[in-house]
């Protein structure tokens, strides 16, 4: 897969908005490696995906051992020869004409409704949005998550998922609960009843099995130091 998504219109190489006004927090790569494996679980021909919001390339990097090609675009270039591109702003010449299986990725909180009902329209099989758990709540979430973008799985994370903003730090804790949204559009497209959303809860331990050796050397951050338990 090209740098540019083919049939594009409008791509942001001239001007992108000020990292300091965006909400970046960078995803530890084995927290995308997770909603890989989820993914390939429910869909194991999947081989293609698209990373909207990748910021420095965290969950990309994770998500290529899993997918044969992986797309990866920002509204702000975090790195030299990054693809830029206003994902919810962009203009395609067919609005329905989806670029890859599945669209993945981490999204500004506040731009996650916005960002799964764009990403359902562009991809091919479905979308995974690492989100807060909280964002199962909310009167105005109801009707995107049971009606016009049906949930199919909920995965919270037993293990919390630390993210710092503005930089990836392995040693840092978190009290905040995440959990993977996934919405496997082939359950719509077959028509009739939907089936009630399924819990797959990632299990303790996933932290340890799906970090590699090389991933905090390879963002230029300090090996990780033992947490406290619990933390």
């Amino acid at each position: 897969m090209s740098d540019r998504p083919s049939g594009f219109l409008s791509v942001m190489a001239d001007r992108a908005p000020s990292v300091d006004g965006l909400d970046y927090f960078p995803t530890p790569p084995w927290a995308g490696r997770a909603g890989a494996e989820l993914i390939k679980r429910l869909d194991p021909d999947a081989s293609t995906c698209w990373e909207p919001a990748c910021g420095g390339g965290h969950m990309v990097h994770g998500l290529r051992d899993y997918f044969e090609a992986v797309l990866a675009t920002d509204v702000h270039e975090y790195t030299p020869g990054q693809a830029l591109l206003d994902f919810l702003g962009a203009a395609v010449a067919d609005d329905d004409t989806p670029i890859a299986d599945w669209i993945v990725t981490n999204p500004p909180f506040v731009l996650g409704e916005a960002f799964v009902r764009q990403a359902w329209k562009r991809a091919r099989r479905g979308v995974a949005m690492l989100l807060r758990l909280s964002f199962l709540e909310g009167a105005a979430r109801y009707r995107l998550l049971y009606q016009d973008c049906p949930l199919t799985l909920c995965a919270p994370f037993a293990e919390r998922v630390p993210m710092v903003k503005g930089h990836w730090d392995p040693a840092a804790s978190s009290a905040t609960a995440y959990a993977w949204f996934v919405f496997d559009k082939r359950d719509w497209i077959a028509g009739g009843a939907l089936p009630s959303p399924r819990l797959w809860p990632i299990p303790p331990g996933t932290k340890a099995r799906l970090t590699k050796p090389d991933d905090a050397a390879r963002f230029g951050v300090a090996a990780e130091t033992p947490l406290l338990e619990g933390a």
